[in-house]
């Protein structure tokens, strides 16, 4: 059986959604550093993490980031 936390099943691209304008726009995710801000290509908004959230692609994107995924604290756990 598969472990879930295999490299092969972590989605390195996603979708971010601007909470701003609705801008949507696919990205590679980082997956050895966080990804704090992330500049909207819509309107030029500069997105951070919610309250709570590792990064700007768990707060803000349709798949969360790599560590996320594999169930592994994210970014040092801030």
């Amino acid at each position: 059986m598969a472990d879930p936390r295999d490299a092969r099943n972590i989605k390195l691209t996603s979708t971010i959604t601007c909470p701003h304008c609705g801008h949507v726009e696919t990205e590679t995710m980082p997956t050895d550093a966080c990804q704090y801000f992330y500049d909207c290509k819509g309107c030029g908004a500069v997105l951070k993490p919610k309250p709570g959230d590792c990064c700007v692609f768990c707060s803000y994107a349709d798949t969360p980031c790599p560590p996320i995924q594999a169930n592994a604290s994210c970014c040092g756990d801030k």
